[in-house]
């Protein structure tokens, strides 16, 4: 059994992307021909950088929750979290850079001293999934 959670799209945040990716685009399409060939590969590679990783991080973020660890993916990055390591869940708004395409987010603890942000969209079924899986209550509230 495990159970796919995507994560929470803040608006704010697409809005960003997609401004910085049309700015990416429309310099890269006035710039693309002024510079020498040999340039336009590094250019051409920029451009699939700035669009295509933020892309990737949109379309692919989420987590998995199975019986014996947690995996999160977004885009190129990947955790493994065995949920036995998992010591707590906590709300959070941390702007922090993490797999979280929102500021509504879980901070989970694990392993000694580790934590990391996500935002599923469904937080109270993750939460609730996560606890099933490790046989105790996890979140807290403060």
């Amino acid at each position: 059994m495990k159970n796919i959670y995507r994560s929470k799209i803040d608006a704010w945040l697409v809005i960003v992307l997609s401004v910085s990716m049309g700015i990416m685009l429309a310099s890269v399409s006035t710039g693309l021909f002024s510079v020498p060939e040999q340039g336009r590969v590094v250019v051409l590679i920029s451009l699939v950088i700035a669009v295509g990783l933020p892309v990737w991080l949109l379309l692919s973020t989420r987590y998995v929750v199975s019986r014996r660890q947690l995996r999160v993916q977004s885009g190129p990055f990947r955790w493994k979290i065995p949920v036995a390591d998992i010591a707590r869940i906590m709300p959070s708004n941390s702007p922090l850079a993490s797999p979280a395409l929102s500021l509504n987010r879980l901070r989970i603890e694990y392993g000694s001293g580790k934590s990391l942000l996500v935002s599923p969209r469904l937080a109270s079924d993750f939460i609730r999934d996560l606890e099933a899986q490790a046989g105790r209550s996890l979140f807290s509230s403060a």
